[in-house]
């Protein structure tokens, strides 16, 4: 064991509890033996680059350009998005892609330059390929915004064959190029790195869920979904939902890179440096090795926006929670009987604070297997969800994929006559050890394995739950020592193509969504299901949304929380949000406050934490904490219709809710380089407090005018403004011309309306709540400007507007 595992294994235990450990240290053993039955050596390896272009074939939206030793395919589509795929590699197939991807741009064609290399140029993006394998992806304009260099694998030498390392500039005999068309499954022989340029001024963002980010400074992230155990905090990396997407934004534009590879990786990046008026810039680059796994890769390109909008489009528009999944949840694993549940729901009704529902973790299970209920804490759990959905709260259910393997467990015996569970190489059940005990794992990469598991979704239905929320599920397996998941040599379907874990491990929680998202759909066709996740990867937002995972509470906990959130969204998973409180630790009343006031403005709005963290009902922090946190929660249901109109508009478009301050500007640098204020959609700023004793802070603002929403103290940026963050509040500031959807006095909408600046024009967009089923939503454009000294609003296709309307800010009055 290395310093590593000691930590691991002590967080194991403290996790699970000693009565568990043995079976944690059973599981590593367990691990280890089928590894080293069930992964063949490496053995001897060659080393390969392309080598010199030899010829092309052109085809529609670029073509393939051959080298010596490998191929290189590209494709520009219709829509701008690039792909490169190396060695034969295509689109599909893919876990991330909807469909195969969009058509080719007809318009684009591969084309010789002079430099003895290939180029294809459309509208948006150029492309150019040097002799040796470089790729350079273009603005229109001819700005270099990405340049990856040649690749290298280092390929398996089959036993008793020969050769030398292929070196660049290599003569064509030393290895034959692979086969054109050749099954993505072949690439699971090579392991490769590539190593990209980007300009000096560029900032990285995404890759996943990153408690250090949003903006990734320099350094090695891994590509391998975790449980860290127990808590995480900023300096903790993996987590449990990472997927190799960059966001990149420069001066010259930004762009999103994604490297379509499930296999473990990792990606060193090194920050650019700027030579301050002696020209002498140095490149920021980043480097990705992947274990195994094709090289292919999408590039997207232009405004964030658009950018964001290119990777919905590829990869699948956003999944819309229902209403009430909007408003304030609570949660926690310990919640000891249904009287306990009903204790809490009365104590939020009676305190005025907003609930729209209860979640229950896996102590309300029998013995902690899944999909079963304690009949001694909770004998009348139908009658419990109908009491509390009478009342306005739902409740919903956690769900772990690991099924305790014993007899008489029904969803234990359904599987094994399935054949639904993973195995080891040599055929028998994958054992690990989670919560129930001793616990085997459906293979979600299996379509008629996620057709029996999404069935199993009847009973929680049957119990009264609204939704469920998955944990566990990176796949997590407690190990005393070594990687807390299944062996990399377990054998997966993969959609019947077959391969082991090293591929599956990363979509497997994607996967397990897939499967709860699609028998919701089919048991209840009239609703939307409600379904967010721990682990996943690209596409995770078709089925639903995440969370932050276990986070430690403390002050570094609650600025991790913000920095998950805004990474995520960048990645295409706009709906999120963190434990409120911490996880696992006991927060101050301070703490907690601010954490709440975040969380009011973020899109999973829920408490939660572990069984010894204390509680996070905001009474238990005396009456003070009550009363700020009972204004924030209900802000948050004012503000419902807008942040409604927000999760239409990310299906629609692909925009995150919440979004850097740089997200409409992003060549402005101090924009950029601010990772302590967001805003939610257009409208709002949103600054919280992320320090102890902090009532006053510094606030960043974008170009325009901003009202700060608790005075109406207007600001103009771009630049920095001090505000006041009295402990009742945190700061909040309104765009000018900014027009929200907010709950009125009578409950129906009613429009704010902050002034816009004199001589300008604003608006906003407002969708109709038009229930928790699948109507298409009525999408109204309003418009705000000021005319004969009054403010007015009107309906941008000239219809009346059927709202109520209140100026605030520098307004007087309203005209419709």
């Amino acid at each position: 064991m290395d310093g590593r595992d000691l930590v691991r294994s002590a967080r194991t235990v403290r996790a699970v509890g000693a009565a568990q450990g043995w079976l944690s240290v059973r599981s590593a053993l367990r691990r280890r033996r089928a590894d080293a039955a069930g992964l063949p050596p490496r053995g001897a390896e060659r080393a390969r680059v392309p080598g010199t272009a030899v010829g092309a074939e052109p085809q529609p939206g670029g073509g393939v350009v051959r080298f010596a030793r490998s191929s290189l395919r590209i494709r520009v589509t219709a829509g701008g998005a690039v792909f490169c795929g190396w060695d034969g590699a295509v689109p599909e197939p893919s876990y991330a892609l909807v469909g195969t991807g969009p058509e080719a741009d007809g318009r684009a064609e591969l084309e010789p330059d002079t430099e003895g290399g290939w180029r294809v140029v459309s509208e948006r993006v150029t492309v150019a390929v040097s002799r040796y394998g470089a790729v350079e992806i273009r603005t229109p304009g001819g700005v270099v915004l990405r340049r990856e260099l040649p690749p290298r694998w280092w390929d398996l030498v089959p036993e008793g064959a020969s050769g030398r390392d292929a070196v660049p500039g290599g003569g064509p005999d030393e290895a034959a190029a692979p086969e054109e068309g050749a099954r993505v499954g072949m690439y699971g022989e090579s392991r490769w790195v590539q190593r990209s340029e980007v300009a000096a001024d560029a900032r990285f963002f995404g890759l996943g869920g990153r408690a250090g980010g949003p903006r990734l400074r320099g350094g090695t992230y891994r590509l391998w979904n975790t449980d860290p155990g127990g808590a995480f905090g900023p300096g903790d990396d993996p987590l449990s939902l990472t997927m190799p997407v960059q966001l990149v934004v420069a001066d010259a534009g930004t762009h999103l890179v994604f490297h379509d590879n499930s296999w473990d990786g990792r990606v060193t990046l090194h920050e650019g440096e700027e030579g301050r008026g002696s020209g002498h810039d140095r490149a920021g680059s980043c480097e990705l090795r992947m274990d195994g796994g094709p090289l292919r890769y999408w590039v997207l390109t232009g405004t964030p926006a658009r950018v964001l909008h290119g990777w919905a489009s590829l990869t699948g528009a956003p999944a819309l929670p229902p209403r009430w999944a909007l408003g304030h949840q609570h949660a926690r694993f310990g919640f000891g009987d249904a009287a306990e549940v009903r204790r809490v729901a009365a104590g939020y009704r009676a305190r005025g604070v907003p609930l729209t529902a209860l979640h229950l973790d896996i102590d309300h299970f029998d013995g902690h297997r899944v999909f079963t209920v304690d009949r001694t804490r909770f004998p009348d759990l139908p009658g419990l969800a109908s009491e509390l959905r009478q009342e306005g709260v739902r409740l919903v259910s956690i769900v772990d994929p690991g099924v305790k393997a014993e007899p008489g467990n029904a969803v234990y015996e359904s599987g094994a006559a399935a054949d639904a569970f993973v195995r080891e190489a040599r055929g028998r059940e994958v054992r690990g050890a989670v919560w129930p005990g001793e616990a085997v794992f459906p293979d979600f990469t299996d379509a008629r394995v996620r057709k029996w598991w999404g069935g199993l979704y009847a009973e929680r239905l049957a119990q009264g739950f609204a939704g469920v929320w998955h944990d566990m599920n990176e796949p997590s397996s407690f190990a005393a020592f070594g990687d807390p998941t299944l062996p990399r040599s377990a054998r997966h379907a993969l959609e019947g193509r077959g391969g082991d874990h090293r591929e599956a491990h990363n979509v497997y929680g994607l996967a397990m969504a897939r499967a709860g998202y699609e028998g919701l759909c089919e048991l209840r066709p009239e609703e939307r299901p409600f379904l967010f996740s721990r682990s996943g990867w690209a596409g995770l937002q078709r089925y639903g949304g995440t969370w932050s995972g276990d986070v430690a509470s403390g002050w570094p906990g609650l600025r991790a929380s913000l920095s998950l959130v805004l990474g995520l969204g960048l990645c295409g998973i706009p709906y999120s949000g963190p434990d409120i409180g911490g996880y696992a630790g006991v927060p101050s009343g301070e703490l907690y406050l601010r954490w709440f006031q975040l969380g009011a403005y973020l899109p999973l709005f829920r408490t939660h934490c572990a069984h010894d963290a204390g509680r996070r009902e905001p009474w238990e922090f005396g009456e003070e904490v009550l009363e700020h946190a009972r204004a924030a929660a209900l802000e948050r249901e004012r503000l419902l219709p807008y942040v409604y109109t927000l999760g239409h508009l990310a299906r629609l478009t692909g925009a995150p809710y919440v979004r850097p301050l740089w997200w409409g500007a992003p060549r402005d640098r101090g924009l950029r380089d601010c990772e302590d204020a967001f805003l939610l959609g257009d409208a709002l700023l949103v600054a919280p407090v992320l320090e102890e004793g902090t009532r006053r802070r510094a606030v960043r603002l974008p170009r325009g005018r901003w009202y700060d929403t608790a005075t109406g103290e207007a600001y103009d940026g771009p630049g920095q403004v001090v505000v006041e963050a009295p402990l009742a509040r945190i700061p909040v500031l309104a765009r000018a011309g900014a027009v929200l959807p907010v709950t009125g006095a009578d409950g129906g909408i009613e429009l704010e309306v902050w002034a816009p600046a004199p001589g300008r024009k604003g608006g906003g967009i407002v969708v109709p709540d038009s229930g928790d089923g699948w109507e298409r939503p009525c999408v109204e454009r309003m418009e705000s400007r000021w005319e004969a000294g009054r403010v007015v609003v009107s309906r941008a296709d000239g219809e009346p507007v059927e709202y109520g309307v209140r100026i605030r800010g520098d307004g007087d009055g309203a005209e419709l």
